[in-house]
């Protein structure tokens, strides 16, 4: 379904000729001719972006970027300013209220849609990303993955998560926790710099999970080199005594305590140097099969599926 667009401008006229524009491109165009009518629509459907005038009457253009800015239903929806003013600070005013871009009256129709298009599609590569570690998610993970597959082309999947890290979650409490993903986020990517692959793709798959795709002649340096930078520096985020002694106790819900070893990696690797993939569903799965056989090894490490089908 194309995306729709709520113009908010107390002239018909500019209205009318927005909206044709729009409209001839695909867009389903609403429009609302004051501040306030636009915001009572946007709030009751968000928009998937807002062209909004800066000069009108009552509720101008300002107010209405502030009040949506501040509704959680509108909160991340993206914001166009038209103005016919070219006052610096009043665009700085704008922009530093939440709008994501402006254009200044008159304006060509096709500056209008290149803007639109740039900041849509910004907003939707932002939704996507991990609030936690900036990454890629699981929309644009599953859009590589699916163009890779379907190119034919050499690729390896990489499927990795976090062994012990619950443990390590309940002893030590979710911010350092947090730091640890962050940790590891950063190592997968510092390790696919180092392999030098132009091609490496890194994503985070939400919690202790991620995905790596790229060249599968140097998948496995890869993986040695996320375990070797990743157990160099996992100990870092424990007690000196928690990690002299290389467990944490954790007490479950019967009282119990339990040691757990120190927190480890493992990869599993899916490519089709010897088996090919009929689609971005199976390769993750063997990925996945591969992640899991790691994880039964102690410590960090990786299996790399070897079959032929």
């Amino acid at each position: 379904m194309s995306e729709r667009i709520l113009v908010i401008d107390d002239d018909p006229d500019m209205v009318a000729f927005v909206r044709k524009s729009l409209e001839l491109d695909g867009f389903r165009v609403e429009s609302a001719g004051d501040g306030e009518a636009g915001i009572e629509i946007a709030l009751a459907d968000p928009p998937d972006i807002v062209l909004v005038d800066v000069m009108m009457p009552g509720t101008d253009g300002f107010e209405v970027v502030r009040r949506l800015q501040t509704r959680p239903a509108t909160a991340s929806t993206p914001i166009i300013l038209m103005t016919g003013k070219v006052n610096v600070r009043d665009l700085v005013e704008g922009l530093e209220a939440g709008a994501d871009d402006y254009v200044t009256k008159p304006f060509d129709i096709q500056e209008l849609l290149a803007r639109i298009k740039t900041v849509l599609r910004r907003s939707k590569a932002m939704r996507d990303l991990s609030p936690l570690t900036g990454l890629p998610g699981n929309f644009r993970i599953g859009e590589e993955l699916q163009n890779r597959v379907a190119a034919g082309s050499p690729v390896a999947v990489i499927h990795t998560d976090l062994d012990n890290f619950k443990a390590f979650n309940d002893h030590y409490g979710f911010m350092r926790g947090d730091n640890v993903i962050k940790f590891t986020a950063n190592t997968l990517i510092e390790a696919a710099m180092e392999v030098d692959d132009a091609s490496a793709f890194v994503g985070h798959v939400g919690g202790d999970d991620f995905i790596a795709v790229m060249n599968p002649e140097v998948a496995e340096t890869y993986c040695k080199v996320v375990i070797d930078r990743f157990d160099d520096g996992i100990l870092d985020f424990y007690d000196p005594q928690d990690a002299l002694r290389g467990y944490v106790e954790v007490i479950d819900r019967r009282g119990e305590r339990h040691a757990f070893p120190i927190v480890s990696i493992s990869l599993g690797v899916a490519t089709n140097m010897r088996r090919s993939f009929s689609t971005e569903w199976e390769a993750s799965a063997v990925a996945s099969e591969m992640k899991e056989h790691a994880k039964g090894e102690a410590g960090s490490s990786f299996r790399v599926d070897r079959r032929t089908r």
